[in-house]
């Protein structure tokens, strides 16, 4: 009976989950792609400022999509029936982790350079 209602009340929370994240996802590709489009009108006007600017703030959007997708696979596992269907989630969830990992990690990057970028502009 209790795992009836497990099963009843994760399955919309999962599809909410899942919706945000491409909300999020589909929003911030579309800001990006016109910020993108903006920029190469400018042409020789836009800086590599100007560009890591609008990847860094893609990047953001991405991560926060990427974590509520992890989620949706979290709230998924608590219901999944069999070791194989929790296998693959648990790979997915993997995935998604590296790949939060290695996008955080270029946005610290792009953190740093943009830093030095300031320093050698104000010494």
């Amino acid at each position: 009976m209790l795992r009836e209602w497990l099963h009843l009340l994760s399955e919309p929370v999962i599809a909410i989950i899942d919706l945000m994240a491409l909300f999020i996802i589909a929003v911030a590709t579309l800001v990006a792609f016109v910020h993108t489009i903006v920029l190469m009108m400018k042409g020789s006007r836009s800086s590599g400022r100007d560009r890591r600017t609008v990847w860094l703030a893609y990047t953001r959007w991405l991560v926060a999509g990427l974590t509520f997708q992890l989620a949706a696979d979290i709230v998924e596992s608590s219901i999944a029936p069999s070791w194989e269907a929790i296998g693959m989630l648990g790979a997915i969830a993997v995935i998604r982790t590296f790949l939060n990992y290695f996008l955080e990690r270029d946005v610290e990057d792009m953190r740093e350079r943009q830093a030095e970028g300031r320093a050698h502009a104000d010494a």
